[in-house]
């Protein structure tokens, strides 16, 4: 069995994190290696070496991707965008199954054999376990890019649909202020959704508040004495009402799409995230913007040293004999 982990550097990488040897059957050292192996708040992957081998007589291997409740969304989302390259870097041909687990239970002996016994006949799904099915779907899909020379992890990159490049080279050119971009799960695609003229206090209503969403806006505004259009690229994603699967592609992607803005001549003055429109207002625009470079605070009073000359002498005034 080998226990791999994302690190948490700047720079992510895939790191071994364990290997053990096999001691038994396959089911012995199931029970005996994988539960020990997982901890409740953070997320690896598990190769576990199943008996079983190919024509070549190579082992195949069950790749685990535990992803436990109490972990942060952020590596939530970081691994599931992972997987499908970790997968074709191990060797996708000798992956005989892929599950997906988030809860003790799921990792056990029992509860993998009742997986697998789902796979093979198929039946009515539970909510929990369509749920499960979408998201297993989605990082089959969904793959980052590696550099083989350090074995980094960089972000998504799903294509622009044409209509959306041509929407996003005409707010380059100056004709269309505003530009709404989505990302088509099914065709893994970036589409334009709305594109046109915007005045700034018809920008909030243009969040939605039940899906993600990308948007390009001209901010026209004056500061200090000067008429001003600063492009400003906003990710909104309102909160956990969305589907995991959505957030964790909007989150991904997110770098790509404003590289992919960037090459079309579009020069971003500032990247923001928001849960609502709501946040949208000049005020904060302009703060984000035209940040305060300093405050006008007091100065500090620097007590005075100890003078040159010493501290003064205490002398007795001399008195008079007639007093």
């Amino acid at each position: 069995m080998i226990k791999v982990q994302i690190s948490s550097h700047s720079t992510p990488a895939l790191e071994l994190e364990n290997k053990w040897e096999a001691s038994g059957s396959w089911e012995e050292d199931w029970e005996a290696l994988v539960s020990k192996a997982l901890q409740d708040d953070q997320p690896c992957y598990i190769l576990f070496r199943l008996d079983e081998r190919d024509a070549s007589e190579s082992f195949f291997w069950t790749l685990i991707a535990w992803t436990p409740d109490d972990s942060p969304t952020r590596q939530k989302m970081l691994y599931a965008s992972t997987k499908a390259t970790f997968k074709k870097q191990f060797g996708a041909g000798q992956v005989k199954e892929d599950y997906y687990a988030n809860h003790r239970e799921e990792v056990s002996l029992a509860g993998y054999k009742k997986f697998l016994a789902v796979e093979a006949a198929p039946g009515p799904l539970s909510q929990a376990e369509e749920e499960q099915k979408a998201i297993k779907e989605a990082e089959a899909r969904t793959e980052v890019s590696v550099d083989s020379k350090h074995n980094t992890l960089s972000g998504l990159a799903f294509p622009l649909q044409p209509e959306a490049t041509v929407a996003i080279r005409e707010y380059s050119q100056g004709t269309k202020d505003y530009v709404q971009l989505a990302i088509d799960l099914t065709k893994e695609t970036v589409e334009v959704v709305e594109s046109g003229g915007c005045p700034l206090d018809q920008l909030p209503g243009k969040v939605p508040n039940d899906v993600g969403r990308y948007h390009l806006f001209r901010f026209k505004h004056t500061h200090e004495g000067d008429s001003l259009e600063s492009n400003v690229f906003i990710y909104s994603m309102p909160g956990y009402s969305v589907p995991i699967k959505e957030r964790m592609m909007y989150s991904s992607c997110k770098n790509a799409v404003v590289e992919m803005i960037g090459g079309l001549g579009v020069h971003l003055e500032k990247s923001l995230e928001v849960d609502t429109g709501s946040e949208l207002t000049e005020e904060y625009l302009q703060g984000e913007i035209h940040p305060v470079k300093s405050l006008n605070k007091p100065k500090f009073a620097k007590p005075k040293g100890p003078s040159k000359a010493g501290a003064k002498r205490i002398t007795k005034t001399p008195v008079s004999p007639s007093s």
